[in-house]
């Protein structure tokens, strides 16, 4: 049990901790989002004495992009939480499979995925504690062997910096407060060693005070999986052994957005629009061969090592992380898309930002936003999002190794057909946002004109009842060909599950 003192019940290491996703909590209290906090968030606050931040320069845009330099240095050290395991690597990631052990929604398994274990976060952060605070340093404060000393003073600044990773309460308050809010309080300043003359704290007694206040986050995705509420949302489907997994965590505190995560989902159309949904983080983990619909508008969404499947999401306020998929489509409204990790996969996207690719893409196909549900310009509304700007053709190669263009490509008008959201809700949202490009409306519209030539023959030609039988027969079995070899045929067959109308979307 950790020790608590003077009413600091425990510092909380925020959910998900990955190395895309990583809640940063500004000094002035307000939050902003995985990705948020590199890129185009809300400027931190500027702290008197504090350091110049980094400046990044987008060639492809004369735009100018800072990020605060200590929490940057933070973010980059993180990464070794990610150390890969060539062994785990040779065993596959491929689902369903005999050997594959996903997490469970009981708690019992977390299939070694750091991603989804709490404790391996509190673990690493305990471990390398004195390494993060000595990377904060000023340089006068560290020896001459570049470490730091009894004596060493840690910078309201640094502190700040910190709570990129740590939050906390205070006497059980359900208020959760940034690491450096905690820090301030007049009943701590004894235990963290905090000076308002130097407007520093003796690194001996902070990483004291921090080590006894440590604990798992109570509100992460190891509680939600072991103790969240399951929905009853997903099929069991015939021939399989596993049953989709999905659970919600509860709205306990505030401040901080629920959770909903969904695995396993397998060969079925699932549909939701849902107050549970509403300014919820999802995590979407292992799902095949299935159509995904959650058209609520959304806080964050993470997508991962999923196959063969289309997910169609509502507005989401801040990112859209795709990792390890294969042939995946999305199709989304969100303040940003990044990408790591993934083959063959489509994204239809409508995106202030310009969308990050990370390391580790083959063969992405980037293509304008090109359905509508009848909330859909409310539920933007919601989260902040509007039509313009739109950068969804033009996205940003991050990493050494997406340094080469190809891979990614912007989807051919020639291959652009629309989407068509087959339920039913209340709304007045009518068309796609924004409209469509020129050169994506223009094949639409020649197309439009060859089906409407076609019908004009086809009444023209004065075809005898017999004969319109015949022909309408042959018709339908050419569709239904077409269905068999695009794969649609399951989509369709999935949209109607017995006893289930086609309204459950707004269950």
């Amino acid at each position: 049990m950790p020790q608590h003192h003077h009413g600091i019940t425990g510092i909380l290491l925020p959910a998900p901790f990955n190395s895309h996703q990583l809640r940063l909590i500004p000094a002035s209290g307000a939050r902003q989002e995985p990705g948020a906090g590199l890129g185009q968030g809300e400027p931190r606050p500027r702290l008197r004495g504090a350091r110049p931040s980094l400046t990044l320069v987008c060639l492809s845009r004369a735009l100018q992009l800072s990020v605060d330099t200590l929490q940057f240095l933070l973010f980059l050290y993180v990464q070794q939480l990610h150390k890969v395991s060539l062994r785990r690597s040779l065993l596959g990631d491929e689902w369903p499979s005999a050997r594959t052990k996903s997490p469970s929604l009981s708690g019992k398994s977390a299939g070694g995925n750091k991603n989804w274990n709490d404790q391996e976060h509190l673990a690493f952060v305990q471990s390398h504690l004195l390494d993060m605070l000595e990377l904060l340093l000023e340089p006068e404060q560290l020896s001459a062997s570049s470490h730091s000393s009894c004596s060493s003073l840690v910078s309201f600044e640094a502190v700040c910096a910190l709570s990129f990773l740590l939050e906390g309460t205070v006497s059980n308050s359900g208020s959760v407060r940034p690491l450096h809010e905690l820090a301030l309080r007049q009943p701590c300043h004894g235990h963290n060693g905090y000076s308002k003359v130097s407007r520093a704290f003796s690194l001996p007694k902070l990483e004291s005070w921090l080590r006894s206040s440590l604990t798992a986050n109570p509100l992460g995705m190891t509680v939600c999986l072991k103790a969240g509420k399951k929905l009853a949302w997903a099929q069991q489907v015939e021939g399989t052994t596993r049953r989709a997994r999905i659970a919600c965590s509860s709205r306990v505190v505030p401040e901080v957005s629920p959770m909903v995560i969904m695995s396993q989902v397998y060969r079925q159309t699932l549909a939701k629009s849902s107050d549970t949904l509403v300014g919820a983080h999802v995590r979407i983990h292992r799902c095949n061969e299935s159509f995904i619909y959650l058209l609520s508008p959304l806080r964050s969404v993470t997508i991962e090592k999923c196959r063969n499947s289309t997910f169609v999401l509502g507005p989401v306020e801040t990112s859209v992380h795709v990792q390890s998929c294969d042939n995946i489509k999305v199709i989304v409204v969100c303040h940003r898309l990044s990408l790591s990790s993934t083959t063959g996969c489509t994204f239809h996207i409508l995106t202030p930002t310009q969308p990050l690719i990370l390391s580790g893409n083959q063969a992405i196909s980037f293509a304008p936003f090109h359905t509508h549900y009848p909330m859909l310009e409310d539920h933007m509304a919601q989260v902040g999002l509007a039509t313009l700007p739109n950068y969804w053709d033009s996205p940003m190669l991050v990493c050494r190794d997406s340094g080469d263009a190809s891979v990614f490509r912007l989807l051919p008008p020639s291959d652009f057909y629309t989407f068509v959201i087959p339920f039913e809700m209340e709304g007045d949202t009518t068309e796609t946002p924004g409209g469509l490009p020129q050169e994506y409306q223009e094949v639409l519209s020649q197309r439009e004109q060859k089906v409407q030539v076609w019908q004009r023959m086809v009444k023209e030609a004065e075809l005898t009842r017999d004969q319109r039988k015949q022909f309408q027969t042959l018709v339908e079995n050419k569709f239904y060909e077409w269905l068999v070899e695009t794969g649609n045929r399951q989509q369709l067959d999935s949209l109607v599950p017995p006893a289930v109308s086609s309204k459950q979307a707004a269950g």
